[in-house]
């Protein structure tokens, strides 16, 4: 068996968990890829036991089995950027706060790899979001798995964000920003500005406008298969776009469009790890 391990080499707690999964691993003769900045920071002195990941990923000779995210939410988007468009499972172990993404507990690894092995575990399709700049037919960034999110830039005033769904015109967003969440995202941004939480399964995207100027305009749920088109107006000239919490500045000549991309993040499921199990512990539903 192949797996590949990601995770942020600047957080000691990672950095032992990773120790940890080798040494597991090591015992159970799994072959070992790891991140470029994974073997700069623990200093293994053998490099070509443990390959680059990325090298692989170039050769497509010996392909991945599973990837292991190691660390929070955002270590699983960079994984996800990394190797969901290969179809290989994601497993996520969380070793940051929340953990939506990352449901495995450290304390847990052991347990959870052993399943792993035995094929006791499911794997979830999630779906993701495309997004293309008018600009020369410009794709932004790998495609985003929580959310597309269109922002003021700095401390200019409120921008206007004119929108289309399925060439028809729906809304001129005055507010700091609009967020375009996937289902898995809704418990992302989406959340913190009072969008609607939905499952991972539902076939849907959700329109969450940040602080928004007009009182009346609330979060609109919208079928996956919708096509969204933006046209931005600022007063500075300039916009922000962050896909999946990667940012690039834009001028307002630049639109955007958004739909579903063309493939899914395979997400690793072993027992009672998921989403209703994520509500009652990290959001304490139920008590």
């Amino acid at each position: 068996m192949n797996i590949a391990i990601f995770g942020n080499a600047m957080k000691q707690q990672t950095l032992n968990e990773v120790q940890h999964l080798i040494e597991y691993m090591a015992d159970h003769q799994i072959h070992i890829y790891l991140s470029q900045e994974l073997r700069q920071e623990l200093n293994l002195r053998d490099y070509e036991v443990y390959p680059r990941v990325d090298e692989v990923m170039l050769t497509d000779i010996d392909p991945i089995d599973f990837a292991l995210s190691v660390g929070g939410d955002g270590t699983f988007l960079t994984t996800a950027a990394a190797v969901g468009n290969k179809n290989v499972p994601i497993l996520g172990i969380n070793c940051g706060h929340l953990g939506f993404l990352a449901e495995v507990q450290t304390q847990d690894v052991d347990y959870i790899m052993d399943r792993l092995l035995e094929g006791d575990y499911t794997v979830e399709q999630r779906q993701l979001l495309a997004v293309t700049c008018s600009e020369n037919g410009r794709i932004l960034d790998p495609n985003a798995l929580n959310e597309v999110a269109i922002m003021k830039q700095g401390l200019s005033s409120m921008i206007t964000i004119d929108t289309m769904l399925n060439g028809e015109f729906l809304h001129s967003y005055e507010a700091d920003g609009l967020i375009v969440a996937t289902a898995t995202g809704s418990t992302a941004y989406n959340m913190s500005v009072g969008g609607p939480l939905m499952t991972p399964q539902t076939p849907a995207f959700v329109l969450s406008p940040i602080a928004s100027h007009s009182l009346n305009v609330r979060p609109l749920v919208i079928p996956d298969d919708s096509k969204i088109d933006l046209s931005i107006r600022s007063r500075n000239g300039n916009y922000l776009v962050s896909v999946d919490g990667r940012s690039h500045t834009l001028s307002d000549d630049i639109k955007l469009h958004i739909e579903k991309a063309r493939y899914t993040v395979r997400l690793v499921q072993i027992g009672e790890n998921g989403f209703i199990h994520s509500l009652k512990v990290k959001l304490n539903w139920g008590k």
